[in-house]
């Protein structure tokens, strides 16, 4: 099965890290002495934290932009640091299709810091790859680019890859690359994720015959 691909996003299927995200979110607006309420926090999730900032803040200076970005992130990676809350079976899923052959990488919208400590901390380095991340591309998820990143880097055509998301952005970009799509009902219900190829309640439902079905439809 080498010549197949898996591309997982990160946020809400390798890790869950939707409560750490909102309460770094909390606090850097806490610190602007603004607000951001759960509903703007889940409308967002997924998009790129610049876009987010813009979106939500109002904020356009790039130079500003940047350093809200940087500081709402670092924030993240101190509530998650040394307990990293993986999503269940995911460590799991990714041993079993790196054991069938299946080429694997992550395409991510969050920050090189970012992937490589979840990355390190459930001991996916190895088994992975391709890593792409937001510092890797110019456009954010609906846009395809991520995921044709990941492909080239994996050596394969859009047609031979299976993205894992958690959000319609990201099943979005899927289609908008070329590829077929898995989505996980961590971040959003499942009719909101109608429009992937399949919808599964838990990575457990994902086997690499499931990865094969899916090219070979």
């Amino acid at each position: 099965m080498n010549n197949l691909g898996v591309i997982f996003d990160m946020d809400g299927v390798l890790v869950d890290s939707g409560p750490a995200h909102l309460q770094s979110w909390q606090l850097l607006a806490r610190e602007m002495g603004r607000a951001i309420t759960a509903e703007q926090f889940a409308h967002s999730f997924g998009q790129r934290s610049s876009e987010i900032i813009t979106h939500i803040f109002g904020i356009t200076d790039a130079v500003e932009i940047a350093r809200l970005d940087a500081r709402k992130e670092s924030l993240y990676r101190d509530l998650v640091r040394g307990h990293v809350p993986a999503m269940p079976g995911a460590k799991e899923l990714v041993t079993s299709l790196h054991a069938a052959g299946v080429r694997l990488a992550v395409g991510s919208s969050g920050p090189p810091e970012n992937v490589k400590l979840v990355c390190e901390e459930m001991g996916l380095t190895l088994l992975m790859s391709a890593i792409v991340t937001g510092m890797d591309v110019q456009r954010g998820k609906p846009d395809p680019q991520v995921f044709q990143v990941a492909a080239e880097r994996l050596g394969l055509s859009p047609a031979a890859c299976v993205v894992i998301e958690d959000a319609p952005v990201g099943i979005e970009a899927a289609h908008r690359a070329g590829m077929a799509c898995i989505a996980l009902t961590s971040s959003h219900p499942r009719e909101r994720l109608s429009a992937a190829e399949l919808v599964v309640a838990s990575l457990g439902e994902i086997e690499p015959s499931t990865i094969r079905g899916l090219i070979n439809r």
